[in-house]
């Protein structure tokens, strides 16, 4: 059965791991970590260093849920102070490949979307008026 075939149950059956699965993906902290982590493996207090805002709480829920996600992987090495190093797995480098597209049409498109913006609020304000 093709998805547009699909009847309203299969299709809730269908959607909501994938929106599951975007909803984690897409989270704000998700993707500063899959970008921090893009270029090797990095320390837990890197990643804290280098995402402004995100408190360790929230960190290591994130780092947590994405290795139970299989995008990070988690290594312990045996020293004292046990040192823990999290790096992209060989799916989340294709989500980050995927990430930097968006981006990129993000930044392409930037002026056409102020464009469109300015455009609509000045339309609504003669509306309103």
């Amino acid at each position: 059965m093709t998805r547009l075939n699909l009847n309203p149950a299969e299709l809730i059956d269908e959607v909501c791991p994938v929106r599951e699965v975007l909803d984690r993906v897409a989270g704000k902290w998700s993707i500063l970590i899959i970008g921090a982590a893009a270029h090797g493996p990095i320390r837990f207090t890197e990643l804290e260093r280098s995402i402004e805002g995100i408190s360790r709480r929230m960190l290591s829920l994130t780092l947590r849920n994405l290795e139970r996600d299989g995008l990070l992987t988690r290594t312990v090495y045996p020293t004292v102070p046990p040192r823990v190093e999290y790096r992209l797995t060989d799916i989340a480098e294709e989500l980050h490949e995927s990430l930097l597209s968006l981006t990129d049409w993000a930044h392409r498109h930037r002026d056409s979307i102020v464009a469109a913006r300015h455009a609509y609020d000045t339309q609504r304000v003669i509306s309103e008026s």
